[in-house]
């Protein structure tokens, strides 16, 4: 009976982009999953049709490290995220079953219209660092290479990579699907690969048990999505898309930051949680930044002041962008502040007001099935030299690897996740470093907190290098002065 196979398999699933497709594939193979659709918040999920089943649902990025590892036997992901990872790690445990026809798309290259480039061969002839944004830093390393650049830098991004060719790097690398429009000015430069959602096995699971009856549940239905996706214009219109890039850079509406003049303060602001906290903070100020409530990236974000320019990106990735000199400030969580000097002590920024907003806890959980209730009682269960290594789960990497040297445990191994982290406990981690707010996820999750690292509002960030530039000081002293005086009235 299906029944007595299935009970044998771990399956990992996508949330997020991929989600409400691969509930109609499970759908139309039999293994109806109860809430799984794109506004559950349940991550640990039961087949109606096979009770026996085990599935749990990861940010997409994560399904492959969790098959590769062995905790799942099988997994739906993108395969540009199967490729990340064995890009860096040709070893890994990772089978490709087969792709499933839906979530496609071009893992693509987009160059500064700046740089004067049009062909991928050109970007080696450019007699400086090129510095590269990508959610795959790995896939970014590899083509970095295949061009042979001999000076180059990745800057690893949390999302909207495309927007950061115009306030610091050179390439951008990002999927692009059918059905989505590139509102940026990137200089269409290169496909890496295709990607598309993919049915993926760990290679132990594959050689030690009975697979082939997979292939046949999932071949019953295949999506047949467009796989088309226009972004690489013809040579014909090479010379048209130069015209149009140049009347783009001289009349830009979204300027380079790396082009402005020396007394123009670069602000970032937050996407996300905190975006909607800013933006009346901002209000008090009297400052008013037009577009602020769209999708990350799009623009021209019109503030109002001559000496003030915005752009908008994820919070976790300010800190590094700050420190290289990308941004003159910032608003951020002081959590990732703190994960980012964790990794880099002598990296120059720093928090410069806080503005008492946007309170988080950062906090070591644990499941409640375990019967453990504080540090010293998760020490002593993994304190046996024979037993296997604390497995900590955090999107604050660093915070989590300085945590657990304090605590001194001394055999641990970190998993880095990418959001959704509280799925991990209590079967794919024991021990979580996790933000709450109130509580109530963790509590709905059944997970209870056993120490508190820190608190963390939300906080303008700069140099520690101050600018050369009088009049950017100036600037930069007068917005901090009022932003700190707006959040003084809350």
């Amino acid at each position: 009976m299906w029944e007595n196979w299935l009970k044998l398999f771990k399956l990992a699933l996508p949330k997020g982009r991929l989600q409400s497709k691969t509930a109609e594939l499970l759908d139309s193979v039999g293994i109806g999953l109860d809430n799984y659709t794109a506004k559950s918040r349940n991550y640990k999920l039961q087949a109606s049709s096979f009770p026996e089943l085990s599935a749990k649902v990861f940010q997409e990025r994560d399904v492959s490290i969790q098959v590769a590892i062995g905790n799942y036997d099988l997994g739906i992901c993108g395969y540009n995220w199967v490729e990340e990872l064995t890009s860096k790690y040709p070893s890994s445990a990772v089978v490709i079953v087969r792709g499933l026809g839906y979530g496609r798309g071009k893992l693509c290259v987009g160059a500064s219209p700046d740089l004067g480039i049009f062909k991928p061969e050109d970007v080696a002839s450019l007699n400086k660092t090129i510095t590269l944004a990508s959610e795959n830093p790995n896939l970014a390393e590899s083509y970095a290479a295949r061009l042979r650049l001999k000076r180059f830098q990745i800057f690893p991004v949390w999302g909207a990579a495309e927007v950061y060719p115009s306030f610091g790097t050179d390439l951008a690398i990002f999927t692009l699907g059918p059905d989505k429009k590139l509102d940026t000015e990137l200089v269409p430069l290169d496909f890496i690969s295709s990607t598309e959602a993919f049915l993926i096995a760990n290679r132990n699971s594959w050689q030690d048990m009975d697979l082939g009856r997979v292939l046949d549940l999932f071949s019953r239905v295949k999506f047949d999505e467009p796989e088309k996706v226009s972004y690489i214009p013809a040579a014909s219109e090479v010379k048209k898309l130069k015209n149009e890039k140049i009347k783009i850079k001289n009349g830009r509406l979204s300027p380079d930051f790396r082009t402005l003049s020396p007394d123009i303060v670069r602000l970032a602001l937050p996407d996300g949680h905190q975006q909607k906290h800013t933006i009346t903070l901002l209000d008090r100020c009297g400052i008013q930044v037009g577009g602020y409530n769209a999708p990350a990236g799009k623009y021209p974000f019109e503030t109002g002041m001559e000496h003030l320019v915005v752009k908008v990106i994820r919070p976790q990735d300010m800190p590094a962008q700050v420190a290289c000199g990308n941004f003159d400030i910032a608003v951020t969580g002081r959590d990732w502040l703190t994960d980012h000097l964790n990794d880099f002590p002598t990296s120059p920024v720093k928090e410069i007001a806080d503005l008492k907003h946007g309170l988080v806890k950062i906090v070591a959980v644990v499941s409640r099935e375990t019967g453990i209730n504080d540090i010293d009682g998760l020490r002593e269960r993994f304190s046996d030299k024979h037993s296997p290594p604390l497995r900590v789960a955090s999107e604050y990497v660093n915070t989590a690897d300085k945590y657990c040297c304090y605590k001194h445990f001394g055999h641990y191994k970190v998993i880095p996740t990418w959001g959704a982290s509280e799925a991990f406990l209590p079967e794919d981690a024991d021990l979580l470093i996790e933000n709450t707010e109130t509580g109530e996820t963790l509590a709905r999750h059944n997970l209870i907190v056993i120490d508190t690292l820190m608190e963390s509002t939300a906080c303008i960030i700069g140099s520690t290098e101050e600018s050369g530039h009088h009049g950017k000081r100036k600037t930069i002293s007068s917005l901090v002065d009022k932003l700190r005086k707006a959040a003084s009235e809350e």
